[in-house]
């Protein structure tokens, strides 16, 4: 049976029977519009991995640090350890290429939930291109994303141009969009459609679905899960795992606060006139 045939009521059973929660970017391959707030961190240990008619390669691991720089901005980089074993070739491992970024949320409204951003990328061609560790050439990723919330769920998406230049390859299109729910302080699923042209001469077009979850297991540590398949195109199967550790500045108490905190006692509730 045809991967399409499969893979569209799978997608779809998923987001009528489970819903999706909040947490944009990673697992996911659609971005977000969304900066790590002012001063705080997110430290990602992380495993990216695709099975394709050509072979298997994954990230073993990659580390991922965003850090908010300033009000609605981000600064962003990757750095991989790469895997890569094409099918009746040796396999090889290494260092891969750096992806540096920078967020930045150019509009929110917060009584509607809605924001926009942008987050260009630069691909730095670090990695071993003839061994199969890198591309070989710069790249470049020019997106405009969008969100919208409500209650527990959480909508994001949009899309962007990759420049991609060298010998084979083609520039391309990455578009997608996610529809996310929170079950509960601890517990998250989501699920996106992506497309993406061909990024080189003899590649073919991307039409697939990812379901992911992510797995509050304190304010600060987290797990993040997804996996997917093209339901259009040569990736018979996606894989996503990573640990988060996200951290950052206490908001300063009031003096009353702070006292009451110390000494053990519970703030006073708020009384409306």
């Amino acid at each position: 049976m045809p991967r399409i045939a499969v893979g569209l009521p799978a997608f779809f059973f998923v987001l009528y029977f489970f819903l999706f929660p909040a947490l944009a970017g990673p697992p996911f391959l659609t971005d977000d519009p969304e900066p790590v707030e002012y001063k705080h961190w997110e430290i990602y240990l992380a495993s990216l991995s695709q099975k394709e008619h050509g072979g298997v390669s994954m990230t073993a691991p990659h580390v991922e640090v965003n850090y908010g720089i300033a009000p609605n901005f981000q600064l962003h980089l990757i750095a991989p350890m790469e895997y890569v074993k094409p099918t009746g070739l040796p396999s090889h491992y290494g260092y891969g290429d750096t992806e540096l970024g920078v967020k930045w949320r150019f509009f929110q409204n917060e009584d509607a939930k809605f924001m926009a951003g942008t987050f260009p990328l630069l691909e730095l061609p670090t990695g071993a291109g003839s061994r199969g560790l890198g591309n070989g050439d710069a790249q470049v990723f020019l997106p405009i994303w969008l969100q919208k919330g409500w209650g527990p769920w959480l909508t994001y998406g949009g899309g962007g141009y990759w420049i991609n230049p060298g010998d084979g390859h083609e520039d391309f299109w990455y578009f997608g969009w996610l529809l996310q729910r929170d079950l509960n302080k601890y517990f998250t699923l989501g699920a996106e459609l992506f497309y993406e042209t061909p990024r080189e001469t003899d590649d073919e077009r991307h039409f697939g679905f990812n379901i992911g979850s992510i797995i509050n297991i304190t304010e600060n540590h987290h797990i993040l899960l997804s996996a997917g398949t093209d339901m259009i195109g040569p990736t018979g199967f996606y894989s996503y795992i990573a640990y988060q550790l996200t951290f950052g500045p206490e908001k300063e108490k009031g003096q009353a606060e702070a006292h009451l905190t110390e000494v053990g006692l519970p703030m006073p509730e708020a009384r409306g006139r």
